[in-house]
């Protein structure tokens, strides 16, 4: 056991032991103690990007340590199957790190855990391509993970890439940004359990959080599974929110070419212990890694590898 093993073992001890009640007093105790600016900063961050709960001193609302503190509650147990099923170092201090944060409000831990020395998704030490890879980018932005993969892996070292972006504005800006590489199919569309014709939910910070909407009609939606026929090597998928559903709709190409699968797990509080349980359920042969490389006073750009 090392130092890491201990500190996880002792904070889930201690998180098991606590009532509910206790349990949130403990994390706003811990909140209330943080220096103001990081406060004021946290609430912007809360108030521009909704996934986590809202959080608003001066009318006590206090949302997104309760949402925390119930994911901490019912999942514990998860957690540990979580931390137990990661296969390196990194990646155990990197969970460590998040769930420390959350309870503790404790940024020296997740600033030891972040990582700057890969890009994010395309950890060089995990991630190892061929000429032969069918990548299908989920949340394709304005084509910088095309980029990144280019840089790191070179021009050649893919067969064809499919590119899935739900905002007209970032997919006009990717089609020039990717104009004369080969292979590249880009698809205006969003990815989910189903297919259908979905709303765009704005988002007046960043185009690049823009989501699917239940409300309203403006994107069509597919599945993986229906919208590509040859085998994938690679899932990346960073979508606000609905990855769990582009895996729901993506499980024959999971079961039967088992993907490289790169998919951020930070926004929403179960994303980090649900969707490992998921990737598990459909293949439990897949090995779990966890990278971060966000902000320290709050964890997100956290990237689940399975591989």
């Amino acid at each position: 056991m090392n130092i890491i093993d201990r500190n996880f073992s002792e904070l889930a001890h201690e998180i098991k032991n606590l009532n509910e009640k206790e349990l949130y007093h403990r994390m706003r105790k811990a909140y209330e103690g943080v220096p103001e600016a990081a406060r004021i900063s946290c609430m912007g961050f809360f108030e521009r990007y909704p996934y986590w709960g809202r959080l608003d001193e001066e009318k006590g609302i206090y949302e997104e340590i309760e949402l925390k503190q119930q994911t901490l509650s019912q999942h514990i147990d998860d957690f540990i199957w979580f931390y137990d099923s990661l296969c390196d170092y990194r990646s155990r201090k990197t969970l460590y790190a998040v769930l420390n944060n959350w309870y503790r409000y404790d940024f020296e831990s997740t600033a030891s855990a972040a990582e700057k020395t890969f890009d994010q998704y395309f950890d060089l030490d995990l991630v190892r391509c061929t000429p032969n890879e069918v990548m299908a980018d989920l949340g394709a932005y304005v084509g910088d993970t095309v980029l990144s993969y280019i840089k790191n892996y070179g021009p050649d070292c893919y067969k064809r890439i499919y590119c899935y972006e739900i905002t007209k504005e970032n997919f006009d800006i990717m089609e020039r940004s990717l104009a004369g590489i080969r292979d590249i199919s880009m698809r205006l569309k969003g990815v989910g359990d189903r297919g259908g014709i979905m709303g765009v939910e704005q988002n007046s910070a960043s185009f690049s959080a823009n989501r699917l909407s239940d409300e309203g009609q403006g994107v069509e939606v597919v599945t993986l599974d229906e919208d590509i026929k040859e085998p994938l090597t690679i899932i990346k998928a960073d979508i606000e929110g609905w990855e769990q559903k582009a895996l729901m709709g993506s499980v024959r190409h999971i079961i039967n070419d088992h993907p490289k699968l790169l998919i951020s797990v930070y926004h929403g509080n179960e994303d980090l212990w649900k969707i490992p349980q998921m990737i598990y359920d459909m293949s439990d042969d897949y090995r779990f890694f966890l990278r971060f490389r966000g902000s320290a006073v709050y964890p997100t750009e956290i990237v689940l590898t399975a591989i």
